[in-house]
């Protein structure tokens, strides 16, 4: 496990259909940080990724879900960089296999701005039983539950 503690470190996703992989990133960035930003893909930007739950009740479960922390701030975000890119404040990113590009952008933005680049924790995919990463959108499609369980077609 990461023993380095940050001072503030930012984690961001669509957090739909909220998974074991979700789980995974926001348990791994209040482990490493002190003050944990979170940021949530808004409406219009993260109605790219398809048909998702609305932003305010995604917010609304992980502020459920965190409701006995109070080191954190949830934010929406409306495009993929958020506080990140002007914040000196921020020391880490912790990001998933899937979202690291957006990290290293991250980091040449802040290096175009002369500030110091993120530190990129990047954490290792959670699978269902069939080997293949959880995501909301297997879990949208029926394939598997938030947990990675496959789901039983009935054949007719």
């Amino acid at each position: 496990m990461i023993e380095q503690k940050y001072h503030k470190v930012a984690v961001g996703g669509t957090f739909d259909k909220f998974h074991r992989g979700h789980q995974l990133l926001v348990k791994t960035a209040f482990q490493v940080g002190e003050q944990v930003l979170i940021g949530v893909t808004s409406d219009k930007f993260g109605g790219i990724k398809g048909e998702i739950e609305p932003c305010n009740v995604r917010m609304s479960n992980l502020n459920q879900l965190l409701e006995r922390r109070s080191n954190y701030t949830l934010s929406r975000l409306d495009d993929p960089y958020g506080v990140t890119i002007d914040d000196e404040s921020v020391d880490a990113i912790v990001v998933s296999p899937e979202t690291e590009p957006t990290a290293f952008k991250i980091n040449q933005i802040r290096r175009e701005k002369r500030m110091k680049p993120l530190d990129i924790i990047t954490i290792s995919m959670v699978l269902a039983d069939d080997g293949k990463p959880i995501s909301s959108t297997r879990i949208r499609r029926g394939e598997i539950d938030q947990v990675g369980t496959l789901i039983k077609k009935v054949e007719r």
